[in-house]
């Protein structure tokens, strides 16, 4: 079946990095679209980027334009979320999603921004 782990998220300072990962199973990888979304407490699931079924078209949410960066690796279906210069209001639970049927969601990774 469709299984999606997200890994590498923590707690980490303001101003910086944390690199997330999803490794997908149970389905063909290359053959779609991929996102991550996240969801800080009493929000809702917001969406943070997503990129295209070989990585050519990525699309960012205006708040982390310019410090987030998508990217995908087809031959280890992963998709990464590369996050830089981080902020107190970046953090949330940071989830993955599989784009075809009515989607897939991994079970979140919790992404803490604090000094």
């Amino acid at each position: 079946q469709v299984q999606l782990v997200e890994s590498g998220g923590g707690l980490v300072q303001p101003g910086g990095s944390l690199r997330l990962s999803c490794a997908a199973s149970g389905f063909t990888f290359s053959n779609y679209g991929m996102r991550w979304y996240r969801q800080a407490p009493g929000n809702e699931r917001e969406l943070v980027a997503t990129i295209s079924p070989v990585g050519r078209i990525t699309n960012y949410a205006d708040s982390v334009k310019g410090r987030f960066t998508i990217s995908r690796d087809n031959a280890k279906n992963t998709v990464y979320l590369q996050m830089n210069n981080l902020k107190s209001e970046d953090t949330a639970v940071y989830y993955c999603k599989a784009v075809f049927g009515a989607g897939y969601w991994g079970q979140g990774t919790q992404v803490t921004v604090s000094s």
